[in-house]
């Protein structure tokens, strides 16, 4: 049955059958990640499964991606580890609530727009690394605890039990669906994987030998820091740093799902509301988190594309903690492991591979870099700031090359040069090499029609070419300069020496008498 869903969005068509069956699939698998992540952090399971609730129940009602799963996730839990063995749970709550209101902050200056920044490459690099990286989290379930505390790999009967019920989850995610997609494939091979491992009494892992889902609801609780400048200098720059990789990786799965399912997300919302997420996860007892694009690709791979699905996730989760906590610790983590290793086939852009030697070398170079940055120092922020600076880099040294000059003498003796190409930075070396100051004569046209000043070096460069013309005795008039270009002349005429006078013909020349 498909109707509208006006509570929360009033232009999304909502299937209730495909988001509530979704929103069940997504809460189980939140609760491994969610207990995984906490203790990453060296926190508490529930305070990790609390997160989870609140951000994934805030965003879901206020965010800018329907669709979208937030929770508690590695990227925060690997930033707030340190503070956390250092301070203390306090002090953490206390990161959480202050990276909310940067949050909230760049929303509302609608900082969420930036994302459009981040080139086609990068999020090539980006989902590769996250896909690698929850696949290689996938494998210390095929680990134990030996006698001294330290984890083991499975051996014998156990592994070979674990890797067959991992692949049975795997086979009916990936068959179900050409068979009949009424009930998503995810949430039938778990149901039927664990039915059979409890059913049959098979030992095998399960989720209460990670740790107990048992609690209550979230209590209300200010963290019990000291209100004071001391604390705000240590906690500051935690805050930062998870307020910015919480919006990254927010924001590049808005992006991916976007491209997913063919629909607009919108950037700034999805800051505010992240924001508004941590502030009330750092107020009832949470880590704090972000989007999650591992339970995001359950949920739209399920078919779910409204917000009704990402608050049944948040709902179950709390009742599953609430009043379920038993039949949740008996489901085997196989099940679950299955799951998320199909997600990691499925997030894993293929396609990447068949740029090689189609694509620009730097874009390769790109892919790669922020793929292994992200793999091996499970920072999101880093890789992704690392692929837009070399890839910034490579841009401007490709336009840096593009600058050219056609030159020719008209019939009164003027030279004119023709510019073609951005001035900017990179490209003034080249643009300096064009002009032969001492051969020209007496009057010089250098004509910007087909180029434009980009910044102050182009301004300065600009201003050292028409003072070489000066002491040579020589005029020079810079003509056809944009709008934009004018403008950013004119206000650097405080900064430097600009020699520019209005021209009745061309609107703009240089008079050097």
């Amino acid at each position: 049955m498909t109707t509208r869903l006006n509570l929360f969005d009033l232009s999304q068509k909502v299937d209730y059958k495909t988001e509530l069956l979704s929103g069940l699939t997504v809460a189980l698998a939140l609760i491994p990640e969610a207990i995984a992540f906490a203790l990453i952090a060296g926190l508490s399971p529930l305070t990790g499964l609390y997160a989870a609730f609140t951000m994934g129940l805030v965003t879901s009602i206020f965010g800018g991606r329907p669709g979208m799963i937030s929770g508690a996730t590695g990227a925060v839990a690997v930033v707030i580890v340190s503070l956390a063995k250092s301070h203390g749970v306090e002090y953490i709550f206390a990161t959480v609530v202050l990276a909310g209101f940067i949050q909230l902050a760049a929303g509302l200056l609608r900082l969420g727009k930036f994302i459009r920044l981040v080139p086609h490459p990068v999020m090539f690099g980006f989902v590769n690394g996250l896909a690698i990286v929850i696949f290689l989290a996938q494998l210390d379930q095929f680990k134990v605890n030996d006698a001294s505390g330290t984890l083991r790999w499975m051996k014998g009967p156990a592994l070979w039990l674990m890797l067959g019920l991992v692949v049975l989850t795997m086979l009916i995610i990936w068959g179900l669906p050409k068979l009949t997609k009424a009930i998503p494939a995810s949430l039938t091979a778990i149901v039927v994987v664990s039915a059979a491992v409890i059913g049959l009494q098979i030992d095998t892992k399960t989720v209460g030998d990670i740790a107990s889902v048992q609690g209550s609801l979230p209590p209300f609780h200010l963290p019990a820091v000291p209100f004071s400048l001391e604390t705000l200098q240590l906690i500051l720059p935690y805050s930062f740093i998870v307020a910015g990789v919480g919006l990254i990786e927010s924001l590049l799965t808005l992006n991916l799902i976007d491209e997913i399912t063919e629909t607009k997300g919108r950037s700034n919302k999805e800051c505010m509301a992240q924001g508004l997420a941590n502030i009330v996860t750092g107020l009832f007892s949470g880590m704090g988190g972000c989007a999650m694009i591992g339970q995001s690709l359950i949920n739209i791979s399920s078919g779910a594309r409204a917000r009704l699905s990402g608050i049944v996730a948040s709902v179950m989760l709390l009742l599953f903690i609430m009043f379920g906590a038993s039949l949740i610790e008996q489901l085997p983590m196989a099940a679950l492991t299955g799951v998320l290793i199909m997600v990691c086939i499925g997030t894993f852009e293929w396609a990447s591979f068949k740029t090689i030697g189609k694509m620009p070398t730097s874009d390769v170079f790109v892919i790669v870099v922020v793929t292994l940055v992200t793999v091996f120092l499970h920072n999101l922020a880093l890789a992704v700031g690392v692929g837009v600076v070399i890839s910034a880099l490579v841009f401007a040294w490709e336009n840096a090359k593009r600058i050219r000059a056609r030159k020719y003498v008209d019939e009164q003796g003027t030279k004119h040069y023709e510019i073609f190409g951005p001035l900017f930075f990179g490209s003034i070396h080249a643009f300096n090499e064009k002009f032969d100051v001492s051969s020209d004569p007496q009057e010089v046209v250098i004509d910007f029609a087909e180029s434009r000043v980009a910044d102050m070096s182009a301004i300065e460069a600009l201003n050292a070419l028409t003072r070489r013309y000066r002491v040579a005795g020589k005029m020079v008039h810079l003509r056809h300069l944009s709008p934009d270009c004018r403008k950013l002349l004119q206000n650097a005429e405080s900064m430097i020496e600009v020699n520019i006078l209005e021209d009745p013909t061309y609107r703009v020349a240089s008079d050097l008498e």
